[in-house]
């Protein structure tokens, strides 16, 4: 919309609400007057077919959160949405100029059109162009100031990654609403429920693409788990193991192993820490924590079983007697 109609045309006295009216009743008010002045209803019509198009601009954009913004914080600036004209002959009397709102700031205007103290033309849109590279660096107008074409809307999506592509990242191809289909890069080390912002991705408009904004579900992985960006395994050890020490194999993401040494005497839910094998991120990679669980044998024969009678007999004592006693306490 070219931005003299922003100025010119009150867009809430279109649509017969007040400026702080909701969503809800401008939608309201729009399909009431559409439903009235629709060209099938006044047939031959001009002034209804006119009423019609202008009830469309306006809800395009009352009814747009960001282009609303824009629009109130320009009539704020130019006095509430008066109806301005260049000066000069055939101006009419109650019509402000140019001259009057902006004549302080460049030395006065001159007949005919506005212009600055040296005689050069000054075009409106350049000045409000100008307030909205200030938006641009921090205050002003929202979405980049007046002057600049609006970004295309950003779009929504999810989608579902295995465990690895979350942790190693990977390019995938997403199919959009309109059925059109994306590929784009997922970054290494994405969590379950995460959104992330891909710029660009969405919708086109004429000041560029607005970004893709997508919602990451993580499948579960039958061996790894995640805390935070460490990589965590069960790590089955025999019995003998964990009582003698022992350096066994423990798997890592990429499908190879590492060797780890099982102290003597380690007991279960011990967590054995690998250095750097964990999920890369910007403040290093984490690790990868093995977590032992002793697998306890189930198929003794009897002189195991004797054998181990005999350890439990030497050994005495009962590994419960001081839990009992804190639980007293």
């Amino acid at each position: 919309m070219a931005s003299q109609d922003w100025l010119e045309k009150d867009f809430y006295k279109i649509l017969g609400v007040s400026q702080d009216a909701s969503d809800a009743e401008i939608k309201k008010a729009y399909r009431k007057l559409a439903r009235q002045y629709h060209p099938d209803k006044n047939p031959g019509d001009t002034a209804a077919e006119q009423k019609f198009k202008d009830i469309g601009e306006a809800h395009s954009v009352l009814g747009d959160k960001d282009k609303r913004a824009e629009y109130d914080n320009i009539r704020a600036m130019v006095g509430g949405g008066a109806r301005f004209t260049a000066g000069g002959p055939g101006a009419g009397a109650g019509a402000a100029g140019f001259e009057d709102l902006f004549g302080s700031m460049f030395g006065g205007g001159g007949a005919g059109g506005f212009s600055s103290g040296g005689g050069q033309s000054i075009n409106l849109d350049d000045i409000l162009g100008q307030f909205g590279a200030q938006a641009g660096r921090g205050g002003g107008f929202p979405g980049g100031g007046y002057g600049a074409p609006a970004k295309g809307r950003d779009v929504r999506a999810r989608i579902t990654l295995s465990f690895r592509q979350a942790v190693e990242g990977d390019t995938v191809t997403l199919t959009t609403g309109d059925g059109s289909t994306v590929k784009t890069r997922i970054p290494a080390g994405v969590k379950d429920g995460q959104t992330i912002r891909l710029a660009g991705k969405g919708s086109p408009g004429p000041g560029g693409n607005g970004d893709l904004l997508l919602e990451v579900s993580v499948a579960p992985h039958p061996v790894f788990g995640r805390e935070g960006n460490d990589l965590t395994v069960d790590l089955p050890v025999t019995f003998a193991e964990a009582v003698l020490g022992a350096t066994v194999s423990v798997p890592t993401l990429d499908g190879s192993t590492v060797k780890v040494k099982i102290p003597p005497g380690t007991q279960a839910g011990r967590v054995l820490r690998v250095k750097g094998r964990g999920v890369p991120a910007k403040s290093g990679t984490g690790n990868l924590l093995a977590k032992v669980q002793i697998v306890v044998p189930t198929d003794l024969s009897d002189e195991d079983k004797e054998t181990l009678a005999r350890i439990a007999e030497q050994r005495g004592g009962d590994p419960r007697a001081d839990l009992i006693r804190k639980a007293a306490q």
